[in-house]
């Protein structure tokens, strides 16, 4: 599972050149509703089950990018990334409800299922029922082996 999230405005950004489609931006902001999208359509929706959502945000990206198995699995050793996911909670994706900074969402109006009710990076808790800590910045670069190993 892939995006190409990009926070571009629509107003002052995605209509700069609405005469020539060539110098539009190009993507789109949804990366704040991934998870919870594909869950309702996806688990929800009979499609997928909850350990394959699981395996294609987590684990599957982890081992893609030579990061497993730091990233991508709940074990000793590992970073301790984890999410608390209230699958019942239902809500409506409106943009002026999203954290993401632009003035759009392309998934206006659309269900979703699903709320973060806590957040760990690392085992530090980041996010509190949906609400993002007022924490120093926490990420940390690591540098990945080279892509050959899928290629």
């Amino acid at each position: 599972m892939a995006t190409d999230h990009c926070a571009f405005n629509y107003k002052d950004q995605k209509r700069l050149d609405k005469d020539d489609f060539t110098k539009i931006p190009n993507g789109m902001p949804g990366v704040e509703n991934r998870v919870k999208l594909i869950y309702t359509y996806g688990v929800k929706g009979q499609k997928i089950t909850m350990e394959e959502l699981v395996s294609v945000l987590a684990e599957k990206p982890a081992k893609i990018f030579g990061l497993f198995p730091q990233k991508g699995v709940i074990q000793e050793g590992s970073d301790a990334d984890i999410i608390i996911f209230n699958p019942e909670f239902k809500s409506i994706i409106r943009a002026e409800n999203q954290t993401q900074n632009v003035d759009y969402n392309p998934y206006e109006g659309f269900v979703q299922y699903g709320r973060f009710e806590y957040v760990f990076l690392r085992g530090k808790m980041m996010v509190k029922g949906e609400k993002i800590l007022d924490l120093p910045p926490g990420g940390k670069y690591f540098k990945r082996p080279s892509l050959d190993h899928i290629l």
